[in-house]
């Protein structure tokens, strides 16, 4: 299971994050959950493979909202800084972004699968 201490060490600001939920933790672990859940970091993938800087843009723009908006520092960091050189079509492999945040995310998912 996730905990708050466990997403502090992670590196999050979880802090910030459940201030947004309005100190609802329950709410809070919810949302970080149903995003480690969520099938959008695999569509990124796909389109960085497949080479189409639109489609790619659209999903780390999305992923940087919604895990700056749950304070996952580790993952909103380097998906910030592909989002800007998606936006500039930068041709540029993506490879290092991608295998950094899917290493944070397996770290993530380890987190919930050994306290649970």
């Amino acid at each position: 299971m996730i905990t708050i201490e466990g997403l502090r060490e992670f590196g999050a600001d979880a802090d910030t994050a459940l201030k947004r939920c309005l100190g609802n933790e329950a709410f809070y672990l919810k949302q970080i959950n149903k995003a480690l859940e969520d099938d959008s970091f695999d569509m990124l993938k796909s389109s960085v493979e497949s080479n189409d800087l639109d489609a790619a843009f659209e999903m780390a723009h999305a992923l940087k909202g919604v895990w700056g908006n749950l304070g996952l520092t580790p993952l909103f960091e380097p998906v910030a800084e592909m989002t800007e050189h998606l936006r500039n079509k930068a041709d540029k492999d993506y490879s290092a972004y991608v295998d950094l945040i899917d290493n944070r995310i397996n770290t993530l998912k380890k987190m919930k699968e050994d306290e649970s």
